[in-house]
């Protein structure tokens, strides 16, 4: 009898998230499970707008419940929690969280004596990727703990100001309305020029001088673009209309830097079709997108605007702009002028890339409850939690070989479509359904399926039959995608075939074919490398 040189029984692949097998109560009074602190501190980490409140909590306790958990772990796990930080603000593409996490990162370890794990000036330089970042940190950091700020953040904060700084951010970031600009940033953390780029040195001194002394700071030579600008600027009002409506004039903003958040002001009058026009070559897609009411109001021509079209539906460009799928939602719905239908629909299916397309039989479920729309993904989005569902549940049901699309809330229904029929156009077809009786939608509509999908918030009613988990057979596998972060979970996660993931990306289902084909699904930025 083989005792040893036997082939062992192959583990069954889990999911990150994890149950702790502690019971709680959903916000709805359904039995609910608890999760460990990693898996709570990154279903939050992706679902948290900064003060933001949702339906069942408000924005205050939401913050203290992600700043408490990220000093926890800091402490207790402090690379696995830097790896996070840096993976939400590159990939998660979640500025304030990775901010705000960064900053309680670095004070609880330093309060604690840490010095394992990641150094801190490190993590603070991984969260900044845009220029006005460093600006952000330190005003989240003396806003709660003062103005003696510490070197790790400092150093941190330098190491990006030398990465970041140039004369574009310059022109569009050191504003007036800004409580720290770059000369205020430069005097506190001595950042010295990279040596790779000689013209920083130049550009350094000019912010310092422009804070301090901006009636005798001189643009360098070495400067040409703030050295356009100023031309710019230079122009008497009556003389700037015809920069823009000249054969040059879209050359002469690009080369000068001009935003078209600045040139409304510098032209001391409307965004007409001329402005728009010059202005436009200069624009990246996510500004295009922003702006496809504004072109059709002001008459862009159908040959600008074919230009617009090809760039905000070229793949490259949906990829580099990180643009989440609903923001092409949102531009769809506002923008009056059916020539942008089409490469919306397009842009919103490249930024859909990872969605697979599950063999079998596929049943997904889209929480059309009320506390689902209730929260706006952020205070600047007029979409919610509800359409964000949609889009995602729509684009697994049309990418699955044979999938039954299900919305639910106090009850539910299926929804129709058609394979190859546009994404947008069956969003339209959801509802409101009122609570979240998630038990009662996966009795009703679980027909021996190979898998179950849910894109919820997690928060179901009470029900006599048990979780929504248990009404699907132990071996067929039960996805959760949470887009929410509360505290308890609507059933067990990270054993068996019960799965959760969340955020607002469309990278936790590349997740679902590698634990099908019995590949542990780990965390996104351990995935990632």
């Amino acid at each position: 009898m083989a005792r040893f040189n036997s082939r062992p029984a192959k583990a069954q692949p889990v999911s990150r998230v994890t149950s702790t097998g502690r019971v709680l109560r959903t916000h709805q009074g359904g039995r609910g499970q608890e999760r460990d602190a990693r898996s709570e501190l990154f279903l939050l980490s992706i679902a948290n707008f900064v003060s933001q409140d949702t339906f069942y909590e408000t924005g205050d306790a939401r913050d203290t419940r992600f700043a408490e958990l990220v000093r926890e772990l800091a402490v207790t796990d402090p690379s696995w929690t830097a790896g996070l930080l840096g993976w939400l603000r590159g990939e998660g593409n979640l500025r304030t969280a990775s901010i705000v996490g960064a900053a309680e990162y670095v004070k609880a370890r330093l309060d604690a004596g840490a010095t394992d794990g990641p150094a801190n000036r490190q993590v603070v330089a991984s969260v900044l990727r845009r220029p006005d970042e460093p600006g952000e940190l330190l005003g989240y950091w003396t806003s709660r703990y003062g103005r003696n700020v510490p070197k790790p953040v400092k150093r941190g904060v330098a190491d990006a100001v030398r990465r970041l700084y140039n004369g574009k951010a310059l022109l569009k970031y050191d504003t007036a309305s800004k409580g720290y600009r770059f000369g205020d940033i430069l005097n506190l953390v001595l950042a010295a020029p990279d040596p790779d780029k000689p013209w920083q040195g130049d550009l350094f001194q000019y912010a310092l001088d422009r804070r301090h002394n901006p009636d005798t700071a001189v643009v360098p030579k070495s400067l040409p673009v703030l050295a356009a600008h100023r031309d710019l600027m230079e122009l008497r009002p009556a003389k700037r209309r015809k920069v823009v409506t000249g054969a040059q004039g879209a050359q002469r903003l690009a080369d000068a830097g001009m935003t078209w958040e600045a040139l409304a002001g510098w032209l001391q009058g409307p965004m007409d079709k001329a402005a728009w026009e010059a202005v436009i070559p200069s624009m990246g897609a996510m500004a295009l997108v922003r702006n496809l009411r504004n072109f059709d109001e002001a008459g862009v021509s159908d040959e600008v605007a074919a230009r617009v079209a090809a760039k905000i539906s070229d793949p490259a460009e949906v990829a580099r702009s990180r643009q989440f799928p609903f923001r092409y939602l949102a531009a769809y719905q506002h923008a009056p002028s059916l020539r942008w239908s089409y490469p919306l629909e397009q842009a919103l299916g490249h930024s859909l890339a990872n969605v697979p397309a599950l063999p079998g039989r596929t049943l997904v479920l889209v929480d059309r409850s009320g506390s689902m729309f209730y929260s706006r993904l952020s205070e600047r989005s007029e979409l919610n939690r509800a359409d964000a569902a949609a889009i995602f549940g729509t684009a697994l049901a049309l990418r699955a070989a044979d999938a039954d699309l299900v919305e639910f809330g106090t009850t539910s229904k299926r929804v129709k479509f058609r394979a190859g029929e546009s994404v947008l156009k069956v969003i339209g077809r959801f509802g409101d359904l009122g609570g979240t009786n998630t038990t009662e939608a996966v009795r009703a509509h679980y027909k021996k399926h190979d898998r179950v999908l849910i894109v919820t918030d997690e928060q179901a009613m009470y029900s006599q039959y048990g979780d929504p988990t248990q009404q699907v057979p132990a071996h067929v596998p039960v996805y959760t995608w949470n887009l929410a972060g509360h505290r308890a979970g609507h059933g067990p996660s990270g054993k068996g075939n019960r799965h959760t993931f969340g955020g607002l990306s469309d990278a936790a289902f590349r997740m679902v074919p590698l634990l099908e084909s019995a590949r542990d699904a780990d965390w996104p930025w351990v995935q990632a490398g």
